[in-house]
């Protein structure tokens, strides 16, 4: 009989834990089920332990959850949260996690049971995250911008080694190439007033699925008290650049169908004023550079005992009286005064008590919408006086010489962009795409690997465990109860992926996988593992002037509309950003509709190169590389499931039960990837379910395969 001992955090706020251990009945079987990758269940992660037992209402327990069953005490346990908790076996410490309580059990009116959960770390993960949205991440707000031609087309045209991308993704127009014939939306250069071109407002930005990962591990509320973060990845697939597979794809920034919508995203640009000249006065009480008047020293003693100020008025008159604005006068940088979504005529100041103090004032006007002050119309009045006397000191008047005109611009903020989607539904597709496992290592880090390196990771000596095996009983069972496993994106709503569906009966991407099986009896059909992002059948633009051949270009672009070519929302996107460079001259067509010519752009991808069949890809099945037209010689299915699948589906693959008393030393050292042996044969384990009390534990182990 092991000595097992549960502990119990009494400071849950604060940064370190404050241990009590907690009464168990001393014949409770307290059990855990440790499992990476279940045969059962191939695509369900973050999952390594979790049991659930009960407890007795001792008064040490009593104390520890308040007496939880009188609902009269205010402040007391609070059981929607979980609470950081230990185990021990033997002194040693086993496992750290949490505890969560359930509910408490009474018999005759008196408490007798309480129940609680314990929860492995990684089974935290769920938790930490909860239904937070990725637009919760404050910390992609770093990657903001302003949504406009310029920004567009710096994004557009240069190699996307930053976080932000702007790829050839239109969301309403369908684009062609024809050194022929010009029309509209007709991308092949011709001159700058020609009506061919993409319009610089089609295009969206995309965010690096990193910048996703960084953002989660850094944001304020997955923090411990002690400002440490709760959630830290390994640099094994994620955080780590070299692993391109992962580091060079993207998320399509696409929160609505069609037009970013200003909405929440229109922002007022403040334009500073800049052209201010003195056209009258010349008192020494002010200076001008670049807009910003340098007030000297007021409030200065006259012989007569006088003092001496400085009294302002500025005015100020827009050509439009329509036009909402806003107008700040900064004192040394910081704002002196401000007046928000005014209208016409607006004057500052304009008072003999109003004393302004030395220092560098500016002005900054600004609009939702472009709205102009034409010459003079700016007027700043600076009058020497006496307190008390008024003016007649001298006066300085400083104006704007040119119309002034504000601009207008929207600002991009990615938390207001980034598609709807939880963070953990983030998390589980990438887990999903890459057949990913996860586990948190002693330094309290999720090491996340692809599962075919984490067995690769393990002992390659098997574990013997001949001695303490149990040979009274076990059993041997068909390791797989499924048919077939289907792999495919649920999102396949786009105009091509459509088409492509309706001619071939199954989804662009999709793949089963049915191994040897045409007769093969299965307990269920299908085991379904749907990736919810949108996979786009992207399409390479060839020349359609050039009639007596297939003409290539090397434009490429995503037509994100529906079967309508109506503008779709869809799924979120994601994808590979490829950079061309010094490819074929296009139209690009900035805000006045005048063209420019680009021939450096990104292009979006599923393959991560092309010109080659045998890049690393997104689709699960082998599919027709769009770029060069050459099928795809591995697959998403190939590189991340195939070894481990086909395997499971092997006819001699067994699913084979076994007992042992395990002792410590091979308990507490024991890996999830290691081999174990016994009889000769070597297995890995599917999952070990371990008494805690007695040392017993239940192992399923899956022959070793070749």
């Amino acid at each position: 009989m092991q000595k097992l001992q549960l502990y119990i955090d009494t400071t849950p706020t604060a940064s370190n834990p404050t241990y009590q251990r907690i009464d168990l009945f001393k014949d409770e079987t307290v059990s855990f089920t440790q499992t990476i990758q279940n045969v059962k269940d191939i695509s369900k992660i973050f999952t390594e332990f979790s049991k659930t037992f009960s407890l007795p209402a001792s008064k040490v327990n009593n104390k520890l959850f308040q007496h939880y069953y009188n609902f009269d005490i205010r402040g007391g346990f609070d059981a929607r949260n979980k609470v950081r908790s230990k185990i021990e076996l033997n002194t040693i410490p086993f496992k750290e996690g949490f505890i969560k309580l359930e509910g408490v059990d009474l018999k005759n009116s008196v408490p007798h049971t309480y129940k609680i959960t314990f929860f492995g770390n990684t089974v935290n993960l769920k938790d930490v995250l909860g239904d937070d949205q990725l637009s919760r991440l404050s910390q992609l707000s770093a990657d903001d911008t302003t949504y406009e031609y310029s920004t567009i087309k710096t994004r557009l045209t240069a190699n996307p080694t930053s976080n932000i991308c702007a790829p050839l993704i239109t969301h309403t127009d369908r684009l062609t190439y024809n050194s022929v014939t010009q029309a509209a939306n007709n991308v092949y250069w011709v001159n700058s007033s020609s009506v061919n071109g993409v319009n610089w407002n089609q295009l969206k930005f995309a965010i690096r699925l990193q910048t996703i990962i960084d953002a989660i591990e850094t944001e304020t509320r997955y923090q411990n008290d002690d400002g440490t973060q709760k959630i830290t990845f390994s640099n094994d697939f994620f955080n780590n650049s070299s692993n391109t597979q992962f580091y060079n794809l993207w998320m399509w920034l696409h929160r609505k169908k069609g037009t970013v919508e200003p909405a929440t995203q229109a922002t007022i640009n403040m334009v500073s004023l800049s052209d201010l000249t003195k056209t009258s006065g010349n008192t020494g009480y002010t200076n001008e550079i670049n807009g910003i008047l340098t007030l000297m020293p007021d409030g200065q003693q006259t012989p007569d005992g006088t003092t001496q100020y400085l009294e302002t008025k500025l005015e100020i008159e827009p050509t439009d009286n329509t036009i909402e604005y806003t107008i700040q006068v900064f004192k040394n940088s910081q704002i002196y005064e401000q007046r928000q979504n005014v209208t016409g005529s607006q004057t500052f100041f304009n008072t003999s008590s109003t004393m302004l103090s030395a220092g560098s004032y500016s002005i900054s006007i600004g609009s939702i919408n472009p709205i102009s002050f034409a010459s003079t119309k700016i007027k700043w009045t600076i009058s020497v006086g006496v307190l008390g006397q008024g003016g007649g000191g001298g006066t300085d008047i400083w104006s704007n010489q040119n119309t002034f005109t504000t601009g207008a611009t929207v600002d991009f903020n990615i938390t207001e962009q980034i598609p709807e989607m939880t963070v953990i539904d983030f998390l589980t597709s990438i887990f999903k795409m890459f057949n990913l496992t996860a586990y948190v290592d002693n330094s309290g880090v999720i090491v996340v690997r692809t599962l075919d390196s984490y067995y690769a990771a393990g002992s390659a000596t098997p574990i013997n465990i001949d001695q303490y095996l149990d040979v009274t009983k076990s059993t041997v069972d068909v390791a797989l109860p499924f048919k077939e496993i289907a792999f495919s994106y649920t999102g396949v709503g786009t105009f091509l992926a459509k088409q492509y569906n309706q001619l071939n009966n199954i989804a662009w991407g999709a793949t089963k996988f049915t191994l040897d099986n045409a007769t093969f009896d299965a307990p269920n059909n299908v085991y379904k593992v749907d990736i919810p992002f949108e996979h786009v059948m992207y399409e390479r633009l060839v020349d359609a002037g050039i009639t007596t051949s297939v003409t290539n270009t090397t434009v490429q672009y995503g037509f994100f509309v529906d079967d309508n070519q109506e503008p779709y929302y869809g799924l979120p996107l994601v994808f590979y950003a490829i950079y061309i460079q010094n490819g074929n001259n296009i139209s690009f067509k900035n805000t006045a509709g005048q063209n420019e010519q680009i021939n450096d752009y990104v292009i979006p991808s599923n393959s991560l190169e092309i010109g080659t069949s045998t890049t690393t890809n997104i689709n699960f099945a082998p599919e027709i590389n769009e770029y060069d037209g050459v099928e795809f010689a591995g697959t998403l299915f190939q590189d991340q499931y195939s070894s481990y699948i086909s395997k499971v589906f092997n006819r001699q693959r067994r699913l084979t039960k076994v007992s042992a008393m395990l002792p410590l030393k091979i308990f507490y050292n024991l890996q999830l990837n290691d081999k174990i042996q016994f009889q000769q044969n070597s297995y890995k384990i599917n999952s070990i379910t371990t008494d805690l009390t007695t040392g017993k534990s239940s192992i399923e182990l899956l022959n070793v395969v070749e």
